[in-house]
């Protein structure tokens, strides 16, 4: 569970991140922290068209090293990871959905939609704060953006 220090020690990585990226197609897709002390790790998951290289990764690891160390934003030592959010990628913010219109999305509801939290379809559009899915040819639901407690890419063989 995130505390309230936490959180503002997210959004304060995730700026500077930002900052790091800069200038770059480079996005911040993602700031997780966890742990403290000597175990703390600050991982970091950047996306861009295109798909992320082993540079990019490097690239914003330097820069955002660099930030962290100049504004001491992380309170002890820490391990910095950067990487791409992976293939079945997390999707929460409205700029990740999309990115990925046409593409196969899994995502859980807050509430059922048609009966069921679970669902899974081609993402067909995203507009006004809603999603809109194709769960079968021909089948659209609307789903409010702020009903997805959870949402992934689903990668296709």
């Amino acid at each position: 569970m995130a505390t309230a220090e936490n959180t503002v020690l997210t959004d304060h990585v995730t700026q500077l991140g930002e900052r790091a990226a800069e200038g770059t197609p480079i996005e911040i897709a993602e700031v997780d922290i966890r742990g403290a002390g000597k175990s703390r790790l600050v991982r970091v998951y950047i996306d861009k068209p295109g798909g992320v290289t082993h540079g990019d990764c490097e690239l914003i690891s330097v820069k955002l090293s660099q930030l962290l160390d100049e504004e001491d934003a992380v309170p002890e030592a820490y391990t910095l990871e950067v990487s791409s959010p992976g293939i079945e990628r997390k999707l929460s913010k409205p700029r990740d959905f999309e990115r990925v219109v046409g593409q196969k999305i899994k995502l859980t509801t807050l509430e059922p939609v048609e009966g069921r939290t679970s669902l899974e379809g081609k993402l067909d559009q995203v507009a006004n704060g809603s999603l809109e899915v194709e769960l079968a040819p021909g089948h659209l639901v609307q789903i409010p953006l702020q009903q997805v407690r959870k949402a992934n890419l689903k990668f296709e063989w």
